[in-house]
């Protein structure tokens, strides 16, 4: 299929309107139910995002808030659609009314241009209260007051309230959200790219309402961008057998499971949870999945990081990277159990950081805690299992 490409434009060549560079028309074949979850995909939705005053549901490609105690970490320079810090008042108040000595430096943080102060109980605001000079945030555009973020508004104000109720005293929220949870920030591009990614994964699921003719627009546009490679996808485990699949658990993903609700009846590891959660949860079986964590270091909402994946698989993978089983075997790390007659009997292979194993026919796992013990308690340790080993 021919592709646009005046002005960046990514519709069809001979389209009708105006050019576009982002044309959700791509995936304009889904049922309606698929588009709204393609368009949640695009979203940023950090659970309880409020009290931090983050902003939430909306375009990942919007200004991001960026914890003060963050900014070593933080790729500033990335965020195209602009960034404010977030300082709680202890980080900046020496005494009440009395910043920090960092906080004079010109190139530190000051609330009221490039920062904000966020109270989130009554103590903080007992404790280090606003000097009389500062005021609530508010947002303006064209010198008017307004009540929602829009384009070319302009934020004012040096502190927002997100106070919870405490004894007598009651909940205070002041100052709009500020911006958007620094690690699912996108810009607009990888965001659209993104969802062409999900929308044809969505379209290649099992006992799916689509054809793969109905793709071929979105084809068209991720090969003019080099990202249309169902092999690599197959080596990463977002497809099998031509089918989209959980990078995870590699089972194949069928296209009911994208809006079920969940249940986990069945998850060995989670029995529990069924009774505690069941009826409880909105979330559905399948839901968004980020092969790579998403952190505060780099900027990880890219389409060659998304997929479609479990809930469960999602809540089992935490905060770690997913590694494809072709890559273990490729950087050939091979794990195994020794005998009683020493005899090594291997069953997969590892991470280089030994973060993950996966066994041949699929089987995951995840280390789930950190080594902490101290040298002389691994001594102890490694004593005890001798003496264990040696039947005493």
């Amino acid at each position: 299929m021919a592709l646009c490409l005046s002005a960046g434009c990514l519709k069809k060549q001979g389209h009708s309107g105006g050019h576009n560079p982002h044309p959700s028309q791509a995936w304009g074949f889904l049922a309606s139910k698929d588009k709204d979850k393609i368009t949640k995909a695009g979203f940023a939705t950090p659970r309880g995002g409020a009290k931090g005053a983050y902003q939430n549901h909306v375009l990942r490609s919007n200004k991001v808030i960026v914890p003060f105690e963050r900014l070593g970490q933080a790729p500033l320079h990335k965020y195209e659609d602009g960034f404010v810090i977030r300082l709680f008042p202890d980080q900046y108040f020496d005494a009440p009314g009395q910043p920090k000595p960092y906080f004079a430096a010109a190139d530190a943080p000051k609330p009221g241009q490039d920062a904000f102060v966020l109270y989130r109980t009554h103590h903080q605001l007992q404790t280090y209260p606003p000097p009389p000079n500062w005021r609530v945030r508010s947002l303006s555009l064209d010198g008017v007051p307004i009540n929602e973020r829009s384009a070319g508004a302009i934020d004012e104000g040096e502190y927002v309230l997100r106070i919870a109720a405490h004894g007598n005293n009651a909940a205070r929220t002041e100052g709009p959200p500020q911006g958007i949870f620094a690690p699912e920030y996108a810009n607009e591009n990888a965001n659209f790219l993104a969802k062409c990614i999900l929308a044809w994964l969505t379209a290649h699921t099992v006992d799916s309402p689509y054809v793969a003719a109905q793709t071929e627009h979105l084809e068209a546009i991720l090969a003019y961008y080099g990202l249309f490679d169902p092999k690599e996808w197959e080596a990463l485990g977002l497809v099998r057998s031509g089918f989209s699949s959980c990078p995870l658990c590699m089972k194949l993903i069928k296209y009911n499971e994208l809006h079920d609700q969940i249940a986990f009846s069945d998850e060995a590891s989670l029995l529990n949870a069924a009774e505690q959660v069941a009826n409880a949860t909105r979330s559905t079986v399948v839901n968004l999945f980020h092969m790579v964590p998403l952190t505060y270091s780099d900027i990880e909402h890219i389409p060659q990081n998304v997929a479609w994946g479990h809930a469960i698989c999602n809540t089992k993978l935490g905060q770690r990277r997913c590694y494809p089983i072709a890559q273990l075997i490729a950087d050939g790390q091979k794990v195994g159990t020794i005998d009683t007659e020493g005899i090594v009997s291997t069953f997969g292979w590892a991470s280089q950081n030994l973060e993950m194993i996966r066994s041949p026919a699929g089987a995951v796992w995840i280390r789930i805690v950190e080594d902490h013990l101290s040298a002389e308690e691994q001594s102890m340790l490694l004593e005890y299992l001798q003496v264990f080993e040696g039947g005493e």
